[in-house]
C-alpha cells in the first residue's frame, strides 16, 4: 500500500465495537468505576481511600490506543510499526507489543525505517513525532496511522505561526522528551527561525536577565547546550519571543515562565509588543492537577501516584503531592511488596528506591486513610489492582460482596 492509496478509516462501528471489547478486556475496572459514581471514596472498617476526582486515561491517549488496536484490526496481516512508545506507560506499551506492533525506534532506527515498505503500516503515538522521522517515513510509501493529540497539535499550530514570522519559540518542557521535539522541528518552519527550551523556573530566570542586562554567550550556550537550534545566538535571536510548553507541563509554573520572560521583555524593550504567549497545557493534564490539589485538602495519610515512571505529566502529579505530604511515586501493584517494603520512584534521585520501613505507618487495626491518583496515561486496572494489594496488606480480601462497602 503506498502513502498514495486512499484514506482508511480505522475507526468503523464493526472495527470499534471488537476493538472496545478489547480494551475493555484489557484496561477497565468495574470497582474503579462503581468507587468514581460513589464520589471517589471507599472504606473498609478503619481503611478509608480517597481517588481523585479526575485520574487515569484521558481523550486523547484512549484515542491513540484505539487507534493502535484498530490497526491491528483493520491490517491483520500487514507488518505494523509503532515509532516509540504510543504512551508513556509500560504496561500498555506491552499490551501494544502483544499485538504484534513492533517499535520502529527499538535498535538501529535508521536501518529500521530504510526497511519499511508501501505495504507497512507506521502509527504514530499521541506525542508525535518530529517533522525529519515523518518525511522518512513518507519517503518509503509505508500508510501511516496517526494518533497524535489533538491539544500536542494545538501548540504545533503556535510555534508555527511563530517561525512564519521569524519570531523564537521559547519551549517550556523536557528537551529529551519525545513531544517537546516534536513541537521544537514544528518552531523551526520556513528555515529562519529558532527556538530554545527552558526546563524550570531557574533556567528562565536565566534567560530572562540575560534579556535585560546581556551575559556571557558561551556560557548561554553552554548552559542550554541540546536545547536549541542549531544556529541560535542568544544575542541575535532573543529579540520577539513566543512562549509554548509541552502539554503535559506543571500549568502554574509554565504561567510563571510567561509571566518572568513578559517582564524582562517589557523592562528591555519599555513594552511587550515582542512577545507572544498563549495557553497551551492540554485539558486533561490541567483537570488531574486540580482534582490533586482538591484531594489533597482532605486528611490524609500519605498518597499514591500510580503511573510509568518516563510519563510527565504523572511525574508533576508526584511533584505536587511531595510538597503536601508523603507521596509514592509508583509504577504498579507490585511496587508495594509488603507492610515494610515499597518501592518507587524517587523524584530527586531520578530512579526507583526502596522505601525499607513502616510505610504503612498503622496496624491493620488502626484508622488510615490514603490519596490515590494517576497520570492520563495510567489504566483503570492498574488503579484497581493498587487499591486490591493496599487492602490486602491492611488485611482485607476484597470480594464483590464487600467491594460496595
Amino acid at each position: 500500500m503506498s502513502s498514495s492509496s486512499k484514506r482508511i478509516n480505522l475507526r468503523t462501528p464493526h472495527v470499534m465495537l471488537e476493538v472496545q471489547a478489547k480494551i475493555e478486556e484489557h484496561y477497565r475496572s468495574s470497582l474503579v468505576e462503581k468507587i468514581r459514581t460513589q464520589g471517589g471514596f471507599f472504606s473498609y472498617g478503619q481503611t478509608k481511600i480517597y481517588l481523585a476526582k479526575q485520574f487515569g486515561f484521558c481523550y486523547g491517549v484512549e484515542r491513540a490506543i484505539d487507534l493502535a488496536y484498530a490497526a491491528r484490526k483493520v491490517f491483520p496481516n500487514e507488518r505494523l510499526f509503532l515509532v516509540g512508545e504510543i504512551i508513556h506507560n509500560p504496561e500498555v506499551n506491552a499490551q501494544i507489543a502483544a499485538l504484534g506492533i513492533q517499535n520502529l525506534l527499538e535498535g538501529d532506527a535508521s536501518i529500521a525505517i530504510d526497511s519499511l515498505r508501501p505495504e507497512d503500516v507506521v502509527i504514530l503515538p499521541a506525542f508525535g513525532t518530529e517533522i525529519s522521522m515523518l518525511e522518512r517515513i513518507k519517503a518509503q510509501g509505508s500508510c501511516i496511522v496517526d494518533t497524535t493529540c489533538g491539544d500536542v497539535m494545538s501548540v504545533w499550530k503556535r510555534v508555527k505561526q511563530n517561525a512564519l514570522e521569524e519570531v523564537t519559540s521559547i519551549i517550556h518542557g523536557k528537551a529529551s522528551h519525545e513531544e517537546t521535539k516534536a513541537t521544537a522541528s514544528r518552531a523551526l518552519i520556513g528555515g529562519k527561525a529558532h527556538y530554545l527550551i527552558v526546563l524550570n523556573l531557574e533556567e528562565t530566570n536565566y534567560v530572562a536577565q540575560y534579556l535585560i542586562q546581556g551575559g556571557d554567550r558561551h556560557e548561554f550556550l553552554k548552559k542550554f547546550e541540546g536545547a536549541f537550534s542549531e544556529g541560535f545566538d542568544p544575542d541575535v535571536h532573543l529579540t520577539s519571543l513566543g512562549v509554548a510548553n509541552q502539554t503535559t507541563m506543571l500549568r502554574a509554573e509554565t504561567e510563571e515562565v510567561q509571566q518572568c520572560l513578559r517582564s524582562a521583555i517589557e523592562q528591555r524593550d519599555g513594552h511587550t509588543k515582542n512577545f507572544r504567549f498563549f495557553d497551551t497545557i492540554c485539558g486533561a493534564t490541567q483537570e488531574r492537577q486540580e482534582a490533586l490539589l482538591d484531594l489533597l485538602k482532605r486528611p490524609l495519610d500519605f498518597l499514591l501516584v500510580v503511573g510509568g515512571y518516563n510519563s510527565s505529566n504523572t511525574t508533576h502529579l508526584a511533584e505536587i503531592g511531595e510538597k503536601r505530604l508523603p507521596t509514592y511515586f509508583i509504577r504498579n501493584q507490585t511496587c508495594l511488596e509488603s507492610r515494610t517494603i515499597l518501592r518507587h520512584f524517587d523524584l530527586h534521585a531520578r530512579q526507583e528506591v526502596v522505601f525499607n520501613k513502616s510505610w504503612m505507618i498503622k496496624q491493620p487495626h488502626e484508622s488510615i486513610a490514603i490519596g490515590i491518583t494517576a497520570g492520563a496515561s495510567c489504566p483503570n486496572n492498574l488503579i484497581e489492582e493498587v487499591m486490591m494489594r493496599f487492602l490486602e496488606l491492611r488485611g482485607i480480601i476484597l470480594t464483590k460482596e464487600n467491594s460496595t462497602a
